[in-house]
Parts: structure tokens; C-alpha cells; sequence
């Protein structure tokens, strides 16, 4: 099983180090901008900082469900090719966020294009794999001779 998703067990390990690389600019930010564990407002750079990780945080699970999923069920090249451009996305977003709320946008917008795309993804491979596995149905032959 490991041989055959290589490549997305590759991207997610990318995707883990980028939160790693988030919070520890965070924790540089808590330093420079002097704001003390637990507390999370003040400078309004470190805020900026703090929500453009936290943020991330809170896409990443969304991210590597359908990133395996569409992998598994749909095409791991193109999956991991999707995966690659979120990650790209993300790292955008961080740091237009950084720099101004304003900036976040272009990033943001990416990300969520991806995280459709990788869902709607998910969605066609299992329900192809579903109406083949459950009803019988083979959606790809029916698509390629419709009659």
C-alpha cells in the first residue's frame, strides 16, 4: 500500500513541515514584538502573524482528507500536483497576510480553489468507486461508450 501513494505521503510530509515553518515564525514574532504565552493580541504584526498561522492550522485537516482522498480515488499524479500548488497557496497567503490583512487575499483565494477542486475530486472517485463496487455501474466504461 505505502508504494502506491509515494507521492501523496510525500506532499503531506511537505505540508506538515510548512505548519512547522508557520509556528515557528510565530514564535520569532513573539519575541520580537515581546507577547507572552498565552496571550495571543497586541502588536498588530504579531496578530497578523498569529492568524495567518492559525488560519493554515485550521485548513490543514481539510487539506490532507481530500488530498488522500482525491489521490486514492481519482488520480494521485494530478492529486499531488494540487497538493504541491495549495502549498504555494498557502505559503502566499501567510505571507501576504504578514504584511498586511489586505494581502492575504490572493493567497487565500488560491487555496480555496484548490481545496474545491481537491473535495469535488474526492467526491467524483468515490462515488465512481461506489456505483462500480456496490451497483455495478462502471461510470468510466459509461462515459467513454454511452450506448
Amino acid at each position: 500500500m505505502a508504494g502506491d501513494s509515494t507521492l501523496l505521503a510525500a506532499v503531506t510530509l511537505l505540508s506538515a513541515c510548512q505548519q512547522i515553518y508557520f509556528a515557528l515564525h510565530v514564535g520569532r514574532a513573539r519575541l520580537k514584538y515581546k507577547i507572552a504565552a498565552p496571550a495571543v493580541t497586541g502588536s498588530p504584526e504579531f496578530e497578523r502573524i498569529f492568524r495567518a498561522q492559525q488560519n493554515s492550522l485550521e485548513s490543514f485537516s481539510i487539506f490532507i482528507i481530500t488530498l488522500w482522498m482525491a489521490g486514492w480515488y481519482f488520480n494521485q499524479v494530478f492529486a499531488t500536483c494540487l497538493g504541491l500548488m495549495y502549498l504555494y497557496a498557502r505559503h502566499k497567503f501567510f505571507w501576504g497576510y504578514a504584511e498586511g490583512a489586505e494581502k492575504r487575499t490572493t493567497g487565500f483565494r488560491l487555496s480555496l480553489g484548490i481545496l474545491a477542486l481537491l473535495t469535488l475530486l474526492a467526491i467524483l472517485g468515490v462515488t465512481s468507486r461506489f456505483l462500480d463496487e456496490y451497483l455495478d455501474f462502471h461510470a468510466a466504461k459509461k462515459l467513454k461508450h454511452p450506448f
